[in-house]
């Protein structure tokens, strides 16, 4: 499963942008920080489309209810891509817990800390804080270990498994 969201912030002209963030629930690793002004149903496809050559696809992606979550582009690519998709309930973000975590984390150490005057700068902080989040911020709910340490670990006790 992976979890979905979005995020809104300003830059220091007072443009607006958001955040389109992804994250495996299974490692809690980061797998997209897409930032911009719009990001519609379409554009949606175009990110999991890179993240599908990336790393694959799960078997469900969960959500809120948003509009860009229920666009006929991107259900639409859910369903010829064998992706089912979960609406959490309205007015209920902690059964979308993981994203949510996250968000605040990435609210509170990357938007809250900088003050941005363009997309680029945005981007690329997001970028940098996503590498540390993923491959050495150890995390208590991963038994210490980083979200790529993790998925490595259990990658290799997976296979063991299967060799014996």
């Amino acid at each position: 499963v992976w979890s979905m969201d979005f995020m809104s912030d300003a830059l220091a002209c007072g443009k607006r942008f958001r955040t389109f963030n992804v994250v495996d629930d299974f490692n809690r690793e980061v797998l997209h920080i897409e930032v911009d002004t719009s990001l519609n149903s379409g554009r949606l496809v175009r990110v999991f489309e890179q993240l599908k050559r990336d790393h694959g696809l799960p078997q469900v992606l969960r959500s809120d209810n948003g509009p860009e979550f229920l666009g006929e582009a991107f259900t639409q690519w859910a369903k010829l891509s064998g992706v089912a998709l979960r609406y959490i309930q309205p007015g209920k973000p902690n059964q979308n817990a993981f994203i949510e975590r996250f968000n605040r984390t990435f609210r509170e150490e990357v938007l809250d800390q900088h003050l941005f005057a363009r997309l680029e700068d945005v981007r690329e902080a997001a970028h940098w804080w996503m590498i540390d989040y993923n491959e050495i911020r150890p995390h208590d709910s991963l038994s210490g270990m980083s979200p790529v340490e993790y998925r490595t670990a259990h990658a290799r006790s997976s296979a063991l498994e299967m060799s014996a």
